[in-house]
């Protein structure tokens, strides 16, 4: 686990700056090499699965994630593949918190669902 996954999003006020290009780079160092930054205005990785079942599972795995963190990212589903997309919306930028949600994103299992039966 890195030191970013240990950590909790802080819940935004409007009033945190965001991170500028010098900030984020030792962040993003700390993540799984997938995640790109886009403009320095937000985070973005896809996650590839074998089948629908189990893309829709991790999905529901980063929802958990992200409602129990209070920041919630953009989720795009398709057969055998997630994309999740961070930025503070109220920031209209990237800040500490969309690291660490990404950090404990990269900790989730991403392995087949049980059976369906």
């Amino acid at each position: 686990m890195t030191e970013l996954a240990s950590k909790h999003c802080v819940p935004c006020r409007g009033d945190s700056p965001r991170l500028s290009p010098d900030q984020i780079a030792p962040l993003r160092a700390e993540l799984h090499d997938d995640w790109h930054v886009h403009d320095n205005h937000h985070l973005e990785r896809t996650f590839e699965f074998p089948d629908f079942a189990s893309a829709l599972a991790f999905t529901n795995k980063v929802g958990a994630l992200a409602e129990a963190e209070g920041h919630h990212p953009d989720i795009f589903l398709a057969w055998g593949r997630v994309r999740v997309t961070l930025w503070t919306h109220q920031n209209d930028g990237l800040t500490d918190s969309d690291f660490v949600l990404a950090a404990r994103i990269d900790g989730l299992p991403v392995g087949k669902p049980a059976s369906l039966k």
